[in-house]
């Protein structure tokens, strides 16, 4: 983009100019379509490390939107894009069981020094951040629903499972202290199982890589026993909670968690999308395997994982709405597009 566009963009009024860190990833994605088409700039930033050129590529020549290919830790770039943004974003992280398990270098570096960066720039010109956590905050404790303020149970060091659960606590207290000692607005927010179109099962995202399986004739590979049980969430639902807490000053220095009520066992989530997908449900439709041998020895996961959202409902009025069965349906019509 040269000098001229960016004086040009400079120059023209918005209602907001928002900043997205990991802007070409799922989440982010769809964020970025959704506030293009309001009276938003739209910044993304991202290095591709996990998002997707194609997940932006339909709104690049949208004049109210600009895509920089760079890391949130570039702290030359990043104070430039916050400097003229009013609200950040921060969905850049690493992400997905598998990655944890494969690369936990990557994944505490990314995490931390992205979020701090963000922080740190924010504060320095006083803009609102929406920083996004994660269900894994709750490690393995077994009582749900979880409400922002239960306790956490992790696993021992030497599990990587719980680096990035770690990393994003890290996360989490540092915003509640730039807050609690600057002042600055920030927005924490857990999200519970996000799912969705442009979602991918590459780092093992359990609703793709099902629906995957599912419509390819292929058997569907459940990790465990599959009596674990999770909550999903469409994406939907979930970039309107972010931007309605994004307007909401009384969120700031608080924590939501942001995710579906509607709970299922993993076993039960696979046999649905093989009745949704016109497959049969028998016994050679699912294969089971152990948690050693999908990732790594001594793996642990948690057995339930559902959020409390009474505190999000109080403050904004919000609750989602798209129910599971549409969930897996507009997955699967997604992902037979793609074929």
């Amino acid at each position: 983009m040269t000098q001229k566009n960016i004086k040009d963009i400079d120059s023209k009024w918005y209602a907001r100019r928002v900043l997205i860190t990991g802007g070409a990833g799922f989440i982010g994605s769809h964020l970025a379509e959704m506030l293009v088409n309001t009276d938003c700039f739209v910044n993304v930033i991202d290095n591709l490390s996990t998002g997707s050129i194609k997940n932006i590529e339909h709104l690049m020549d949208r004049e109210n939107f600009r895509f920089i290919m760079a890391s949130d830790s570039d702290e030359i770039v990043m104070d430039r894009l916050i400097s003229k943004s009013d609200v950040v974003f921060h969905l850049a992280a690493a992400v997905g069981v598998e990655l944890i398990i494969k690369d936990p270098v990557r994944v505490i570096e990314t995490n931390i020094q992205g979020a701090h960066s963000v922080l740190k720039i924010a504060n320095r010109y006083r803009r609102k951040v929406i920083m996004v956590s994660t269900s894994e905050i709750y490690g393995k404790q077994n009582n749900p629903p979880f409400a922002e303020d239960s306790d956490r149970l992790l696993g021992p060091t030497t599990c990587s499972r719980w680096c990035y659960s770690t990393t994003k606590a890290i996360d989490e207290f540092l915003s509640l202290a730039y807050h609690k000692m600057y002042g600055l607005p920030v927005t924490i927010v857990r999200l519970f199982n996000t799912v969705g179109p442009r979602q991918s099962g590459q780092y093992g995202m359990v609703l793709p890589r099902f629906v995957k399986q599912a419509i390819t004739g292929k058997k569907i590979t459940v990790y465990g026993d599959g009596t674990q049980s999770r909550c999903f969430c469409n994406v939907s639902d979930v970039i309107k909670a972010l931007d309605d807490l994004s307007l909401c000053k009384e969120a700031d220095g608080q924590i939501f968690n942001i995710g579906s009520t509607e709970e299922t066992s993993i076993k039960g989530l696979a046999e649905r999308i093989l009745e949704l997908s016109g497959r049969s449900k028998d016994k050679d439709s699912l294969k089971f395997i152990p948690y050693e041998e999908a990732y790594e020895e001594g793996f642990e996961d948690m057995q339930k994982r559902s959020p409390e959202i009474s505190k999000i409902k109080s403050c904004i009025g919000w609750e989602p709405k798209v129910k599971l069965d549409d969930i897996i349906k507009g997955m699967i019509e997604y992902e037979k597009s793609k074929l």
